[in-house]
Formats: structure tokens, sequence, C-alpha cells
């Protein structure tokens, strides 16, 4: 009884250090511009007669010296993949693509760590 109470303890321990370890996206936006290292809006949707280029901003904590992406999708296709390395606890950084009118749709970008997990998704339309 003593040793599975020790173990099933030991396991809720390392179970909590490798949650904590494991960082995480607190901020994720699509937005029209970035000014002073943060978003000037938030986008749900954008006009292609508006609106030729999108940002997509992510605030970081604990991913110091990991390898993150920003990966682009439309239609279920890849068009672009942004990688970088937060060098802080708490990283704020942002991508950009510059859409065309023909690239009416919905556009996702995934939050990829090096092990090609996806710590965040967040889609917008556009129209």
């Amino acid at each position: 009884m003593k040793m599975s109470t020790l173990l099933f303890s030991l396991f809720a321990l390392l179970l909590f250090v490798s949650t904590a370890i494991a960082g995480e996206v607190t901020r994720a936006q699509f937005t029209t511009a970035i000014d002073a290292r943060e978003p000037v809006d938030e986008l749900t949707e954008a006009s292609a007669a508006n609106t030729n280029k999108v940002y997509f901003f992510t605030e970081l904590r604990d991913l110091e010296g990991q390898a993150i992406t920003h990966r682009w999708t439309y239609n279920g296709n890849t068009m672009a993949e942004v990688s970088f390395t937060p060098g802080s606890a708490r990283w704020r950084v942002w991508s950009s693509k510059e859409l065309l009118p023909e690239w009416a749709g919905t556009w996702t970008v995934a939050v990829v760590d090096g092990g090609g997990n996806v710590l965040m998704e967040k889609s917008f339309e556009y129209k």
C-alpha cells in the first residue's frame, strides 16, 4: 500500500513538473499592424479590398531557447513557415503574410514547437 502511494505521488509530481516546464502561448491574434511590439487591433476577418498584409502576433511564456514556428495554411496547404527562437522567458513575436485577392477563404496559423506539437492554432476569414 505504501509503495503504491509513493509511486502515485511521484507520478503526480512528474506530471506537474513536465507541465510547468512545457511553456505556453499566452496570447495569439491576427492584426493589421504591430506598434511597440504589440498588435494594434484584432482581426477575425479581413477584406481583400482593404487589407493585403496580415500579421500574426504571439506572446510566449517559458519557451526560451526552443524552436518555435508560425505555420500559415490556406485550404489545407502550407503557404509559409516562419521559425524563431525565443530569447527570454517572456517573448513577443510576430510573422506576416501578404495576401492576394484570389486567396479568399480561411487562413490558419499554427504555433508549432520543435517537436512538431501544435501549441495553439487560430484562424481568420479573408474575403
